[in-house]
C-alpha cells in the first residue's frame, strides 16, 4: 500500500528525537571537573533574625517574633494562638518562647497569619509539626502555603520555604474563637492577593482595647501597571486600605514592627511613636501613588 504520509514530513519518533537533539543543543555546558553551582539563599537583613526577649503587648497577648518581624502570642485559658512567625529558622526560637511563657506544644491550638511570604509563614509547617496545631488561612494563602512559597506573583521562586497544610479556611469577617477570645479575619488584599489582617479585644492598662494585627501594605519592586499576572493589581491596593481604615483599632501592630512605629528591642519604649489604622493606611497609600508615577513616568520614558 502506497504511504499515506505528506512529502517532506517527519514521522513522529523522528519529529520527537529532532526536537530532543534542539532542546540540548541550548542547555549549557558543565565542565566534568567543576562543581555545580551553589544555592543562593534568601538572605535578609540582621535584625529581621535577631533574637529578643518576649514582652507583654496586653494581659493576654505577647510579642514573641524577632527585632523586625512580628510573632504574638495569644495565651488563653484554653490555650493558645501564634499569630505569624517570621524567617523559617525561627521555629526553635518560637517554640523555646512560647516554653518560657508556660506554653507546652501542645497548648499551641492555632495557627494564624497575615501573608503567605518567607518572611513571615517560614517556620509555620515546622511549628505544626511540633504542636499539631491548626493552621488558618484563607483560600488564596492557602495555595502559596502549599507551595512553599514558589511561583509567587511578584518574586517567582526566589523566596520558598517549607510548605504548609492549612486546616481550616475563613471567609472575610470570619472569626476564630478560643477561650473567649475571639480573632476575627479582614482581607487586605495591599500586599498579596490573600493578605489577612485580625481583630481581637484583650486588656491593655486597664481597659478593653481592640488590637488590629495589620497586613503590610508595601509594594516592594512590584509591577504595578499592565501586570500581566495581577491586572487588578492596583484596585485591589485601594479595597485593602479602605478595609484597614475600617477596622477597629485601639492598637496596631504590623507584621514588620517598624511600619507601625514599633521598636520591639528597645525596652525602655517599644512603641515611641503610636500610629492609628488609618494613619497606616494613608501612609500606605501615598506611597503606592509614589511608585505608581515613577512607573508611568518610567513608561513614558521609553
Amino acid at each position: 500500500m502506497p504511504s499515506t504520509r505528506s512529502p517532506g514530513r517527519l514521522p513522529s519518533s523522528a519529529r520527537a528525537a529532532l526536537a530532543t537533539l534542539l532542546a540540548l543543543s541550548t542547555l549549557p555546558a558543565f565542565a566534568a571537573d567543576a562543581p555545580l553551582p551553589q544555592l543562593q539563599a534568601y538572605e535578609v537583613r540582621e535584625s529581621w533574625r535577631q533574637p529578643i526577649e518576649p514582652f507583654r503587648i496586653a494581659e493576654h497577648t505577647w510579642y514573641i517574633g524577632t527585632q523586625g518581624l512580628s510573632a504574638l502570642l495569644v495565651k488563653t485559658d484554653a490555650g493558645a494562638v501564634l499569630i505569624d512567625g517570621g524567617m523559617p529558622q525561627a521555629a526553635d526560637m518560637l517554640l523555646a518562647h512560647m516554653a518560657a511563657l508556660g506554653v507546652a506544644p501542645g497548648d499551641l491550638k492555632y495557627i494564624l497569619h497575615s501573608h503567605a511570604h518567607g518572611d513571615h509563614a517560614g517556620p509555620v509547617a515546622a511549628i505544626q509539626r511540633a504542636t499539631g496545631a491548626t493552621l488558618v488561612s484563607n483560600a488564596e494563602s492557602a495555595v502559596l502555603l502549599a507551595r512553599g512559597g514558589s511561583d509567587d506573583i511578584h518574586f517567582g521562586d526566589a523566596i520558598v520555604y517549607p510548605p504548609a497544610r492549612a486546616g481550616r479556611l475563613v471567609m472575610d469577617g470570619e472569626s476564630i474563637e478560643l477561650g473567649g477570645m475571639r480573632f476575627t479575619v479582614h482581607f487586605t488584599p495591599a500586599h498579596t492577593p490573600g493578605s489577612m489582617s485580625w481583630t481581637w479585644t484583650d486588656r491593655r492598662d486597664g481597659r478593653d482595647t481592640a488590637i488590629a494585627y495589620v497586613d503590610s501594605i508595601s509594594a516592594p519592586g512590584y509591577r504595578l501597571l499592565d501586570n500581566p499576572r495581577y491586572p487588578r493589581i492596583v484596585d485591589d491596593y485601594r479595597r485593602g486600605f479602605e478595609a484597614i481604615r475600617a477596622l477597629p483599632c485601639g492598637l496596631l501592630v504590623t507584621p514588620h514592627p517598624d511600619a507601625s512605629g514599633w521598636t520591639p528591642a528597645n525596652a525602655d519604649d517599644r512603641l515611641p511613636r503610636p500610629m492609628s489604622c488609618r494613619d497606616y493606611a494613608d501612609a500606605g497609600e501615598r506611597a503606592l501613588d509614589q511608585r505608581i508615577a515613577e512607573q508611568r513616568a518610567a513608561k513614558a520614558g521609553d
